[in-house]
C-alpha cells in the first residue's frame, strides 16, 4: 500500500475545515459497523463527496475510506486476537458483508490473511538465507508473498540476528533455502535492477502506525535523510517524536524501507538497530548512488 501524504492545510478563517473534519473522524470512528460512503458522509454534513474528499485528504493525510478501513481493520484485530472470534462474526461485527471482504482488507493493508495475521505466523513458511551485501552479511527472509525480513549481521553473530527476526512471527516455520532468498539480494543491492514498473513485492509485519511510519520512510529520497519530527509531522501526529523512533527502530525491512535515513533533530546519527557504523556505511554509500 502506498499512501501520498500532502499537509499543506488551507485553513479557513472560521475554522470551518476542521470542525468538518472533526465530524467526519466522529462519523467513521462510531459508525464504522455501517461502513458509511463518502457520499452518505456528505449528506450528513450537507457537503459536497467531492470537497469533503479534498479537505479530509489534505488533513488527515488519507482519505476517508482509507481511514474507515483503517479503523475496521483495527477493530477486527481486536475481535481476533483479543475475544477470539471466528472470522465470519468478526466481519459481521465490523460490519463487513463476510470474510471474503475481511481476508481482503487484511491482505491489502498486512499482505497476509486475517487467519495468519491473528495465527502470529502459525502455519506460515517463512524461507531465509545468509549473503553477502554491501554492509555485511545480509539476512533474506521471504513468503511466497514477497520479501518479509531484512535484517543485518557482523561475522559469528548470525545465531542471534536471526532469533531477534524470527521473534517477529514467532509461530511461523522457518526453513533455511539461500537459492530461495538470492533472488531478492541483486534486486534490493544492485541499483541498475530499482526500477518503478517492476516493484519489489514485500510483507510488512506492524501495527497500523508501525506501517505508517515505514511508509513515510519509503518517502525519503536517495540520499536524503530526515528527522524523526518530521516523520511524525509527515503522518499527521507531530507529538509522537518518540512513538516514531520506537517504530522505526522495529522496521523489519532494514534498507529496502530506509530507516536508516532518519536522523536526530540536530541531524546527528541516533540509534540504529543494526549498528551505527553501518547505518553511516548506507547512507554515505546512498550518497554515493545518488
Amino acid at each position: 500500500m502506498n499512501i501520498s501524504v500532502d499537509l499543506a492545510v488551507d485553513i479557513t478563517p472560521d475554522g470551518g475545515d476542521y470542525d468538518i473534519v472533526r465530524q467526519v473522524i466522529e462519523i467513521l470512528s462510531e459508525d464504522y459497523r455501517e461502513q458509511p460512503s463518502l457520499e452518505i458522509i456528505a449528506s450528513r454534513l450537507n457537503q459536497s463527496p467531492t470537497q469533503l474528499q479534498k479537505v479530509f485528504t489534505r488533513w488527515a493525510g488519507l482519505s476517508p475510506k482509507a481511514f474507515l478501513q483503517a479503523v475496521t481493520l483495527d477493530h477486527a484485530k481486536r475481535l481476533l486476537r483479543v475475544e477470539g472470534l471466528p472470522l465470519l462474526e468478526a466481519a459481521i461485527e465490523v460490519g463487513l458483508s463476510g470474510p471474503g471482504r475481511l481476508h481482503d482488507l487484511f491482505v491489502t493493508h498486512e499482505a497476509m490473511s486475517p487467519g495468519e495475521w491473528r495465527a502470529m505466523g502459525a502455519g506460515l513458511t517463512i524461507r531465509y538465507g545468509f549473503h553477502p551485501s554491501p554492509f555485511g552479511h545480509a539476512l533474506v527472509m521471504a513468503t511466497d508473498r514477497g520479501l518479509a525480513g531484512l535484517a543485518f549481521s557482523d561475522e559469528g553473530c548470525e545465531a542471534e540476528c536471526l532469533e531477534d527476526m524470527t521473534r517477529r512471527w514467532p509461530q511461523a516455520i522457518y526453513v533455511e533455502d539461500r537459492e530461495a532468498t538470492s533472488t531478492y539480494v541483486d534486486r534490493v543491492f544492485r541499483q541498475d535492477r530499482w526500477s518503478a514498473d517492476q516493484p519489489l513485492r514485500v510483507v510488512l509485519i506492524g501495527t497500523d502506525f508501525q506501517i505508517r511510519v515505514w511508509q513515510s520512510l519509503l518517502r525519503i529520497p536517495l540520499g536524503r535523510a530526515v528527522t524523526y519530527a518530521d516523520i511524525a509531522r509527515d503522518i499527521g501526529q507531530p507529538t509522537a517524536s518518540r512513538a516514531v523512533g520506537a517504530a522505526v527502530g522495529r522496521n523489519p525491512l532494514s534498507f529496502v524501507v530506509p530507516c536508516h535515513r532518519a536522523v536526530g533533530k540536530d541531524g546527528a546519527l541516533t540509534g540504529y538497530h543494526w549498528g551505527l557504523t553501518r547505518k553511516r556505511a548506507m547512507l554515505g554509500w546512498e550518497a554515493g548512488h545518488a
